[in-house]
């Protein structure tokens, strides 16, 4: 729903203290009432956060969630949780996103959704359609967890040495580089739109970025992806969106106020 660790732990929390104070005698379901507060709850917090991030410098991206330490999680979560999803829930408006997630990573039933958004269920299942319609109109079917590292793969060696031609090979026509760094790092401030456009950006920084850093594979949000690291601190995750014909979007992480906890939390 929000794309951030930090809000989504506010919220549970937020919940436990409602759910304590509230007569128990006067629950039902507590596990609906549980899951009631915390959709409206992140509603409010997604339509706050809209107005917060017009401020923010360049692309934002959600935070990416280590998942290698409960597969289980990864398993049965994966495309809610795989981080280009998350990235276009957020063209979302807050209600569409939370039917999205309600529906697709829950599995709840729409009658269900409808009461807690507090709506019909007609118009619920027209908020999944539209969410549906709009992650599929985006979005490629995405390849395999193995295809999907290997294309990553290529791309790396090809970045890491400046090669245009394997860089040109690996991308599709329409590939979109996107960089987060809220201005802290000299990120990129705007995408990078079009094969020819990231392969030369790709390679006009290969020379300043690459020499003297250390890769590290590791999971980000249920897929392979790769952790950079200069002087024994992390500088960015790259992770990919990658279909049949190559990969779509680049998402680089390089906002310390996102990796350091994902860095934090692969130590743990």
């Amino acid at each position: 729903m929000l794309g951030s660790v930090a809000e989504a732990e506010d919220i549970v929390q937020d919940a436990w203290l409602r759910w304590q104070n509230t007569n128990r005698a006067d629950v039902h379901e507590p596990a609906a009432f549980l899951a009631t507060v915390t959709a409206r709850l992140a509603i409010n917090v997604a339509q706050s956060a809209r107005v917060r991030r017009e401020s923010y410098v360049g692309p934002w991206i959600p935070e990416p969630v280590d998942t290698s330490a409960d597969p289980q999680l990864g398993a049965e979560r994966a495309e809610a949780l795989d981080l280009a999803v998350l990235f276009l829930l957020q063209k979302l408006n807050p209600v569409e996103r939370a039917a999205y997630v309600l529906r697709e990573a829950f599995d709840y039933p729409y009658k269900q959704i409808a009461e807690m958004l507090e709506t019909s269920e007609a118009n619920t299942r027209q908020l999944v359609s539209r969410a549906r319609k709009h992650l599929s109109s985006e979005r490629a079917a995405p390849v395999s967890s193995t295809a999907h590292r290997r294309l990553l793969e290529v791309f790396l060696a090809a970045a890491q040495t400046g090669d245009l031609s394997a860089l040109e090979g690996v991308l599709t026509e329409g590939v979109v580089s996107y960089t987060d760094g809220d201005g802290v790092r000299g990120a990129a401030r705007i995408p990078v739109v079009g094969r020819e456009h990231v392969t030369k950006f790709v390679a006009a920084f290969a020379p300043r970025f690459w020499p003297e850093t250390e890769v590290r594979w590791v999971e980000a949000n249920g897929r392979p992806a790769v952790l950079v690291s200069a002087g024994g601190n992390a500088s960015a995750l790259l992770s990919v969106d990658a279909s049949a014909r190559g990969i779509e979007r680049l998402l680089w992480v390089m906002n310390p106020a996102k990796l350091d906890p994902y860095v934090t939390s692969l130590q743990q």
